[in-house]
């Protein structure tokens, strides 16, 4: 199963419902949206420069959320082949 990567342009509020596992480093970058009803409609890139952030923290934010969310994906699968 291909992972689907996590870009500038992906919406926070879906994101966060869809992989929960990232909320805690959105907030260690500083983008406290989660729960905010703009995080229905802003992507991570519009959130990350409303609070501030520059183009180099938003790709460093990006890489550290989808090497989570690929961990977890890898580690339910090498869960599931261990079990056949």
């Amino acid at each position: 199963m291909k992972i689907q990567e996590i870009t500038r342009q992906t919406p926070i509020n879906p994101l966060i419902e869809q992989h929960p596992e990232a909320i805690e480093i959105l907030i260690s970058y500083g983008l406290h949206c989660i729960g905010c009803h703009f995080s229905e409609f802003d992507t991570l890139e519009n959130g990350a420069m409303m609070h501030g952030m520059s183009d180099e923290e938003i790709g460093m934010m990006l890489k550290d959320v989808n090497k989570v969310i690929s961990n977890k994906k890898n580690g339910k699968t090498r869960a599931k082949n261990k079990n056949k």
